[in-house]
C-alpha cells in the first residue's frame, strides 16, 4: 500500500437513526423503544507499549457497561509478525488497521451500544487524525483519547515481564522513537500518568471519564 494514502483514510459510512442508534441530529437516539444518553461515547485508550492498555479499557468498559474492542485482534497477521519479530511497523502497515478500528466503533455504536472502549496505540497525530474522523457524520457522538504515559524505563521493565505476548522489550524503545504526545489543541485527549499503582490508575482514569460523560450530558 502506498505510503502516500491520505492519512485519514477512506471516509467512513453515514450513519444516522435508521441504522441504530447513532442520530445524524443532535436528538437523543432510542435503542429497543428507550431512550439512550444524549451522547454515545467513544473511548480509545492510547499510548506505548505497556502503559496498561487493555487493563484500562477493560476497567472503563466494567464500569460503563459498554463493550471493548481490543486493537491488537485487528491486526493482520503480518503486522504481528513484524512486531514479534522485533520489526517496527511503517506507516503504510497501519492505515488500515486503524481504519478497521475507527468503523469498529461505529459499527459497535450502530449495533446499539451506548459507547464503546477500545484499545490503540496511536503513536503519532496523524494516526489519531485517522480516529477522528469517526464522529464526522453523528452529532450525538463523542471521540476521546485516554493517553496512558510514563517514562520509557519504567515500560520497559513491565514489558520485560510479561510472559506470552508477542511485544518485546525492544519495540517499547522503538514506539518512544516515534512517539508523538498529544499537544494542548488536540483537547479530545485525557491524559494519566500509570507510574503510580494500578489502582490509583484506574481511579484517576474514571473520575477523568466520568467528568467528561458529566460535561456532555450538561451540553
Amino acid at each position: 500500500m502506498s505510503t502516500s494514502r491520505n492519512s485519514l483514510g477512506p471516509n467512513p459510512k453515514r450513519t444516522g437513526a435508521s441504522s441504530g442508534p447513532v442520530a445524524s441530529d443532535n436528538t437523543i437516539a432510542e435503542v429497543n423503544g428507550h431512550p439512550s444518553p444524549k451522547y454515545h461515547h467513544i473511548w480509545l485508550v492510547t499510548g506505548p507499549a505497556g502503559c496498561g492498555k487493555t487493563t484500562v479499557a477493560k476497567h472503563i468498559s466494567s464500569k460503563l457497561n459498554v463493550p471493548y474492542v481490543e486493537g491488537d485482534d485487528f491486526h493482520p497477521k503480518a503486522n504481528i509478525e513484524k512486531m514479534a519479530n522485533g520489526v517496527p511497523l511503517t506507516d503504510a502497515d497501519r492505515w488500515d488497521w486503524l481504519t478497521a478500528l475507527r468503523e469498529e466503533s461505529l459499527r459497535q455504536l450502530s449495533a446499539g451500544a451506548e459507547g464503546v472502549v477500545l484499545t490503540c496505540s496511536a503513536l503519532k497525530r496523524k494516526y489519531r487524525d485517522v480516529i477522528r474522523v469517526a464522529p464526522y457524520f453523528s452529532h450525538d457522538v463523542l471521540l476521546h483519547f485516554i493517553y496512558l504515559h510514563a517514562p520509557e524505563a519504567v515500560l520497559m521493565d513491565r514489558v520485560g515481564k510479561r510472559q506470552g505476548h508477542y511485544m518485546g522489550a525492544n519495540m517499547v524503545h522503538s514506539q518512544f522513537s516515534i512517539l508523538e504526545p498529544p499537544t494542548a489543541e488536540e483537547t479530545d485527549v485525557i491524559s494519566v500518568d500509570v507510574s503510580g499503582s494500578p489502582d490509583e490508575v484506574l481511579r484517576e482514569t474514571m473520575e477523568k471519564v466520568t467528568k467528561k460523560i458529566a460535561e456532555g450530558a450538561d451540553d
